[in-house]
């Protein structure tokens, strides 16, 4: 049944993929919030026949059941950074500007307005929209998803619309972040030499670093860009005692030929010598592009791949052994930036890049299993 929500709070996915955009956006969804939005995600879509409706904490799964021979998943997240004074949304010309119109609530428009129209896609689509990407894994929806309705995520292939500027981005770089560590001795700072300065232990670390040469593997044809940076550091007791502790907060993005296990062992061996200690850990996905749909895929965007620079979800749909890309309309720099906004046209040709992949060809209409 659907459910009665305000009209403000109401989506028409029949609208235009811009208007619905515009009117996402302008329900605030900022992480551990989502559930207005979730609200009208899942009222709007008990609205459509054909489309067999999950609703797991604040993530909404729509499916399509037509026996086809693949089974694709669409997939978004709902939530959005901390508002920066950038809502309500606003039109600027071409562009829609709004706390995230680019991620990803464009990308969420699109594959709402696909859900709506597309009766009877030539193959079976799962549509995710799910909470809590932007803040630490426990709370991520797909994460619970995965856990607690596999079913309802398996698949052949999977789009995450994430912004990419409306091109094919594979797989994605996994990511390790790790404390290292110096010790020394305390004393009074006008008698330094009876300890020891755990911050000028550290000079060593921050060497080793700016010595760091980067390795670019290329995978599938694309060249990927490992790095190792410090992104943080701290330490000092007081301004006249000589400190006893520093920490180096370093983060290792590597490519995903590497594994988690292996991208340690080189972080350990390049802090060989140094006290270290993991902090975070998300494995890498590797490009995925064999697969018939993967294939098709890229054919339908035009050929054009490029290899992801950060970590995204897609690890998560490879973990549970489905090939997955990044594909939606925004630039991936606008992230969580206050400015950010999506190009109208970019919303309108994912859109309709999508619709021509999933829609049947003349005489295939409803004929189970028929490939693209």
């Amino acid at each position: 049944m659907p459910l009665d929500l305000p009209l403000d709070l109401s989506l028409d996915l029949s609208a235009d993929v811009v208007e619905l955009t515009r009117t996402i956006v302008d329900i605030e969804s900022v992480s551990q919030h989502e559930e207005p939005l979730a609200d009208a995600v899942e009222a709007a879509l008990r609205g459509v026949a054909h489309l067999e409706v999950t609703r797991l904490g604040h993530s909404v799964v729509a499916r399509t059941t037509l026996g086809r021979g693949e089974r694709v998943v669409i997939a978004g997240h709902l939530d959005t950074v901390p508002l920066n004074h950038n809502l309500p949304s606003r039109l600027d010309g071409d562009r829609l500007h709004g706390l995230g119109s680019c991620d990803m609530k464009g990308g969420v428009a699109v594959a709402l307005r696909l859900a709506h129209d597309l009766a009877t896609p030539v193959r079976d689509v799962t549509y995710v929209f799910y909470e809590a990407e932007e803040i630490d894994d426990v709370h991520n929806g797909l994460g619970i998803i995965a856990r607690e309705r596999p079913d309802l995520v398996e698949a052949d292939f999977a789009i995450l619309m994430e912004p990419s500027d409306a091109v094919v981005e594979a797989g994605c770089q996994g990511t390790l972040r790790v404390e290292v560590r110096t010790t020394g001795e305390r004393a009074h700072s006008a008698r330094s030499w009876r300890g020891s300065n755990a911050i000028h232990a550290a000079a060593e670390v921050l060497a080793r670093l700016g010595s760091y040469e980067a390795r670019t593997p290329v995978i599938d044809g694309l060249e990927y860009h490992e790095g190792l940076n410090a992104v943080g550091i701290a330490g000092g007791v007081a301004t006249n005692v000589i400190p006893d502790e520093c920490v180096v907060t370093v983060n290792f993005r590597y490519a995903p030929d590497r594994s988690e296990a292996e991208a340690l062992t080189f972080v350990r061996e390049f802090f060989d010598g140094f006290e270290l200690t993991v902090t975070d850990s998300a494995p890498g996905a590797l490009p995925g592009l064999g697969v018939p749909a993967a294939k098709a895929f890229v054919e339908a965007v035009g050929g054009t791949v490029n290899p992801k620079f950060g970590w995204t979800d897609v690890a998560r749909f490879t973990t549970l052994g489905v090939p997955a890309v990044n594909y939606g309309p925004g630039d991936p720099m606008l992230a969580h930036k206050q400015e950010e906004f999506v190009p109208l046209a970019q919303l309108r040709s994912c859109e309709q890049t999508l619709r021509t992949w999933l829609s049947p060809t003349p005489g295939t209409a409803g004929i189970p299993g028929t490939p693209a």
